[in-house]
């Protein structure tokens, strides 16, 4: 294709490279999640999500934006939620157009569960294997990634406002 800038052989090893890093790497979370406490890692992301809100709630727009998820798979996957009795979904009052998502208690206690495998995994698969260096290193890079992907421009949630530390 003519005006193509392809990428050079080094650019194309780093490509394939983070591409293989970043699939093995989800894939490894989404194994410990569901064989330690049967939920997806997707599932997992919401459930954290709403116990850092306040009152551990948010519309599903919020919920939605916060994942960088489509309204219809978070939809989906607060369904399942839903059923587990993980969450549960109630329209605003006096706005009967805003579904809003609450933990339940049901769900904190699964998160609370949940939660140190997770850590431990995340910081054996990749904090464990970097340097202090490459941590810094790796924050840049998703920083500068991050301003071109997400049109919003919203930065990720890094701690829990309620002040009870991150479970991710």
């Amino acid at each position: 294709m003519a005006g193509t800038r392809w990428l050079d052989e080094e650019e194309q090893r780093t490509w394939r490279t983070f591409l293989a890093a970043v699939h093995l790497l989800e894939g490894a979370l989404d194994r410990q999640l569901r064989h330690d406490s049967g939920l997806p890692h997707a599932y997992y992301q919401a459930l954290v999500m709403l116990s850092e809100a306040p009152e551990g709630e948010l519309t599903m727009t919020e919920l939605a934006g916060l994942l960088r998820s489509s309204p219809s798979r978070l939809s989906h996957a607060a369904a399942r939620l839903e059923e587990e009795g993980l969450i549960r979904r109630f329209k605003r009052p006096g706005d009967r157009r805003t579904t809003i998502a609450e933990l339940t208690p049901r769900g904190s206690e699964v998160l609370r569960a949940a939660a140190p495998g997770h850590v431990n995994e995340v910081r054996r698969l990749v904090f464990d294997a970097l340097t202090d260096e490459q941590v810094e290193q790796l924050h840049g890079i998703s920083e500068a990634l991050l301003a071109v992907l997400d049109p919003r421009g919203e930065k990720p949630r890094y701690t829990n406002p309620g002040g009870t530390g991150n479970r991710d």
